[in-house]
């Protein structure tokens, strides 16, 4: 089971101080994942620097979601009880979008797609540390742009736009490359206790879930350099 810790002050665990990894559980459709996201680049950007070595991993709302996607007024309605149920929660993913600075173009979105060739072009991005630039892409096809991201052509055009090798690319959307590992993945995930993103995990230990506010990523990254800083500076 991962370990949790405070939302409100999870720089001050001792044995966090001077972790550096962070994994970030996450869905390309999960409007909090692209809040929370928002949230996470802004208290980089203010600090000037980041302790934290990124890794985007798979989490998918819907595993067992068919490969062509469904209705995504239709689902979303079932799901949550109803339209004016549908309205409640949009109206409010809408006001904490707007005040990360996103868009959300909910009217645009015909389909929920499954994304598991999403989460697999995300895994490929990273190895050519285009990872961050790429999970921006697809939010921004998805919530901004209303694009159906299990789309080939919609993720090959992702692809292109964040520097990597259409070519290649292709040519692995049109096989199974990482798909079973990506799976065991997510099952390990959830086997540890994962049951909702995003969800981040610092140095495979500490558990900060949901999409947390800029001061508290601030206070975390501050308290992680303020760690490193002073190890650096202790005597040998």
């Amino acid at each position: 089971m991962i370990r949790s810790g405070s939302h409100d002050n999870p720089g001050k665990c001792a044995y966090v101080l001077l972790m550096t990894r962070l994994d970030i559980m996450s869905d390309p459709i999960c409007p909090w994942c692209y809040i929370g996201k928002a949230n996470l680049d802004r208290a980089i950007a203010e600090s000037g620097a980041t302790p934290f070595e990124i890794d985007w991993r798979i989490f998918q709302l819907d595993p067992g979601m068919p490969p062509e996607g469904v209705d995504r007024r239709t689902h979303i309605e079932a799901k949550f009880g109803g339209p004016d149920k549908m309205r409640e929660i949009h109206a409010r993913i809408e006001d904490a979008a707007s005040e990360a600075g996103l868009v959300i173009n909910f009217d645009r979105i015909e389909r929920t797609p499954n994304t598991m060739d999403a989460h697999r072009l995300i895994r490929w991005s990273r190895a050519v540390d285009r990872q961050s630039a790429m999970v921006d892409r697809l939010f921004a096809d998805y919530f901004v742009a209303g694009r159906d991201i299990s789309d080939h052509a919609v993720l090959i055009e992702a692809a292109r736009s964040v520097g990597m090798e259409t070519e290649v690319v292709a040519r692995l959307l049109s096989g199974d490359a990482d798909r079973e590992q990506l799976r065991k993945e997510e099952e390990e995930a959830r086997k540890m206790g994962v049951n909702a993103v995003p969800c981040f995990i610092l140095g495979g230990r500490y558990v900060i879930q949901g999409a947390q506010p800029v001061e508290t990523w601030s206070r975390l990254i501050a308290d992680l350099i303020s760690a490193r800083d002073q190890q650096g500076s202790a005597p040998s």
